[in-house]
């Protein structure tokens, strides 16, 4: 009996030494880490790392100030010490490749992440797992070393063991009241590994296939989650750019090429016989500096979206289903911005039809109507869009794309120019926004080039006005086609909708 007692004593104190030495060199290696080193920097982090680590590491502060028993402070340790460990893996395996003591110390730790694996597949006893933990150790050259040393200094360990155990000194005392804490540990086995498998599954094994930060704030405490967050969040801050620069940048990269107005014209723009665009009025760098985003303020209507044509309908559209129109759309469109925080007002009128018969001849006219009055009521709007369907000859398969795994229609951007094939003005159409709708519409066809390639046609150039001059963002768009499914106008308006948002903000 006697014998057992040494040697669980003997196991207890190899258990203490090696933990401290794994402790220790995953611990320097952690803090030699460049990111560790970076979060240090941050000046926010240190104290809470230097908290978690008394409450990982101290046995004693485990023992008492939570009210473990002598029976069960070590499966406790177990639970706080695995999410640290596992973490420490992760930080120390990027650094072994050139590092021979680090490749020793996270071979230790690898062992004993597959000693606590085994644990998790047999759900044996404590015990057992602690046996077999210290014969793969013993394997190992410095386990040989710390053994020795144990011999040496066997009693000493044990006291310096006891003194910072505080309360839990009691079990090593007698053969009796040890075999007693064994009864009490033993009931207790089955919650406590339960609770280590759980943790295992969901941390560890997380923990090797996801991101060391989410790793961390997934198994740590609660403080320290806490902490790990709030430097992770003001990193992605100051890393990760603004929607703003982002489409600025999109734009620096394209300027080169588009500043060569043949190119432009030729890739981005079909220009109309009864009209022409110079390159004057198609200065890429002009149209590309322009500011368009507007100071978003959801308590005021900003967008209007409206539809000349309300009668236009696709391929499958259901006889006298407006959910199935153009005006449908109109609807998924202003809910998708409003999803945004915009406040927009959809008119769904009918200014294509006279007496209950189609009549496009003065559809224009009665639109224009129509949204002055509503421009005059709700002067803070700043976006007039008019939604159309275009007309085509050909295939479908000419005007849908896929994206992001959905089939969807094409879309095509209108500009009316209020020039006439030999550049002159047409003085009955004036419209003092033209260099603002021709911005408007060539930064969204190049966002949605470098977003969504295939989904926009070519910006097409007409010699009319097409009520473009209400405001400066004006924008008329011609969305799919007769040819295309309902289904697939339902997915371009979504894409279109982040498309004006990036602009406008």
């Amino acid at each position: 009996m006697r014998k057992n007692s040494r040697l669980q004593k003997l196991l207890y104190g190899i258990m203490a030494i090696l933990g401290a030495y794994i402790m220790y060199k995953s611990g320097a290696l952690l803090a030699a880490h460049h990111q560790m080193k970076k979060a240090l920097e941050a000046g926010n982090v240190q104290q809470s790392v230097e908290d978690s680590a008394m409450r990982t590491w101290s046995l004693g502060y485990t023992a008492v100030l939570e009210g473990k028993t002598a029976s069960n402070w070590f499966t406790a340790w177990f639970q706080q010490a695995v999410p640290v460990l596992s973490y420490l893996v992760d930080q120390a395996g990027e650094e072994t490749e050139d590092e021979g003591e680090t490749i020793a110390g996270s071979e230790s730790i690898e062992e004993s992440n597959g000693s606590m694996e085994s644990t998790e597949e047999s759900n044996g006893s404590m015990e057992s797992t602690l046996a077999e933990f210290a014969d793969e150790t013993e394997r190992e050259s410095e386990s040989r070393n710390a053994i020795e040393e144990l011999e040496n200094e066997d009693e000493n360990m044990i006291a310096e063991h006891k003194s910072v155990d505080g309360g839990i000194n009691t079990e090593h005392e007698s053969e009796t009241e040890h075999e007693s804490a064994n009864v009490a540990y033993e009931n207790e086995t089955e919650g406590a590994q339960s609770e280590l498998s759980e943790m295992q599954i969901e941390g560890v094994q997380s923990e090797l296939n996801e991101m060391q930060t989410e790793g961390v704030q997934n198994e740590s405490n609660e403080t320290q989650t806490e902490e790990l967050q709030n430097v992770s969040n003001e990193t992605q801050t100051e890393d990760e750019p603004s929607q703003e620069v982002s489409v600025n940048s999109i734009f620096s990269q394209v300027l080169p090429q588009l500043s060569d107005y043949s190119y432009l014209l030729a890739n981005y723009y079909t220009v109309d016989a009864d009209t022409s665009a110079d390159a004057e009025l198609l200065n890429a760098e002009n149209l590309l500096s322009i500011d368009l985003s507007i100071e978003q303020d959801a308590s005021v209507p900003q967008i209007l979206i409206y539809h000349t044509h309300s009668q236009e309908a696709f391929a499958d559209s259901r006889e006298g289903e407006v959910s199935d129109t153009v005006v449908g759309m109109g609807e998924i469109l202003a809910e998708e911005l409003r999803d945004y925080g915009y406040n927009v007002i959809h008119v769904t009128g009918e200014y294509d039809l006279v007496d209950g018969v189609l009549d496009r001849s003065a559809a224009y006219d009665y639109a224009r109507e129509a949204v002055e009055e509503i421009l005059e009521e709700y002067p803070t709007i700043e976006v007039v869009i008019d939604l159309h369907r275009d007309g085509v000859e050909g295939s479908e398969e000419d005007f849908v794309t896929e994206i992001d795994g959905k089939v969807t229609s094409k879309i095509m951007f209108f500009n009316g120019l209020s020039r006439d094939a030999d550049g002159e003005t047409l003085s009955w159409l004036p419209n003092g926004y033209l260099t603002e709708n021709l911005a408007f519409s060539l930064q969204l066809q190049v966002l949605s080039n470098a977003e969504y390639p295939g989904f926009t046609r070519k910006i097409y150039l007409q010699a009319e006005r097409y009520n473009l001059h209400l405001r400066a963002r004006s924008l008329l768009i011609e969305a799919g086609t007769q040819l295309n499914t309902v289904e697939e106008e339902q997915n371009a308006m979504v894409l279109i909708a982040n498309l004006l948002r990036q602009i406008l903000s």
